[in-house]
């Protein structure tokens, strides 16, 4: 992967105004929506038995559920149900035979802990505040690290992925999955497509990714939602960079060598999950399943 690429994904985005010793506020925001997911009506579409441990005193309670407003019930539906594609594909992947997963910016994502595959190994990658940040909840809630997972910090202004994960130990002639949720608007496009790249170069690899449209192609109420959202996560100083057109992101795919692409709009994820309340908004959020197969 071009060190280039790497280097801008520390300098912006994600690490945005986040100091070596601070996690993302962003990792606690989606922390706390899985948790208080756990409470409500529509807790069977993705249920994390570990959400609200791994929390500690931070973790919401029932209480405000009641409380949500649209806004906040259409991001945590958005939450769950892109966790749950993801894990749902990445059982499809493990069926196949694919035996590792590498989880990019990781934040307090549980499943290394409720792992139900004895022969996956999983790797977490996250920037060292956050990773530190996360270990120490696990300490903090009684837990024990998983043992088939391997807590990778990367300083994406010093280090790579390309360096940083075959010295884990991930094996770079096999097939891996890729989880990498909540990530993607946050980065420049150089540094998207770098990693987006070097997934592609491991020979049937697999990546599940979300993202959402620019502004111009939403209609009146999709934009008031963008804007809603972008001025919450700017304020904390990691704001939204990329967008991208779905299309146009399907070619660019293509042309990386991705041969097998999946991309669900929100109308397409209430269709998934026709039991739980539509997530269907104009919100142009998607989730993006890519595998290079050949």
């Amino acid at each position: 992967m071009p060190a280039r690429g790497l280097a801008n994904a520390g300098r912006r985005g994600l690490y945005i105004g986040m100091e070596d010793a601070s996690p993302s506020r962003t990792a606690l925001r989606v922390a706390r929506l899985r948790a208080l997911h756990q409470f409500s009506p529509q807790a069977t579409l993705f249920r994390d038995p570990y959400a609200l441990a791994i929390l500690g005193e931070a973790a919401p309670n029932a209480g405000e559920l009641s409380r949500e407003d649209e806004h906040g019930r259409r991001m945590r539906l958005f939450v769950a149900s892109r966790a749950r594609l993801a894990e749902d594909w990445l059982a499809a992947a493990v069926r196949r035979g694919v035996a590792q997963l590498v989880v990019l910016g990781a934040g307090l994502d549980t499943f290394a802990l409720r792992n139900p595959y004895p022969d996956l190994a999983v790797f977490e990658v996250d920037h060292p505040a956050t990773q530190a940040w996360k270990r120490q909840r696990i300490a903090d809630a009684g837990l024990a690290e998983p043992a088939g997972a391997a807590f990778v910090p990367v300083n994406f202004e010093r280090q790579s992925l390309a360096g940083e994960l075959p010295a884990a130990g991930l094996k770079t002639t096999e097939p891996s999955f890729f989880i990498w949720l909540g990530v993607v608007p946050y980065l420049t496009r150089e540094a998207i497509f770098a990693t987006l790249g070097y997934i592609a170069g491991l020979p049937g690899s697999e990546v599940v990714f979300d993202y959402s449209e620019p502004a111009e192609d939403r209609d009146a109420t999709g934009r008031a939602t963008l804007a809603f959202y972008a001025a919450r996560v700017a304020a904390i100083g990691e704001p939204w960079i990329s967008f991208f057109v779905p299309d146009e992101l399907a070619k660019s795919l293509a042309d990386l060598g991705f041969d097998d692409i999946e991309d669900l709009d929100n109308g397409d994820i209430a269709a998934r999950f026709a039991r739980s309340p539509s997530t269907k908004s104009n919100s142009s959020g998607h989730i993006l399943r890519a595998r290079r197969s050949i």
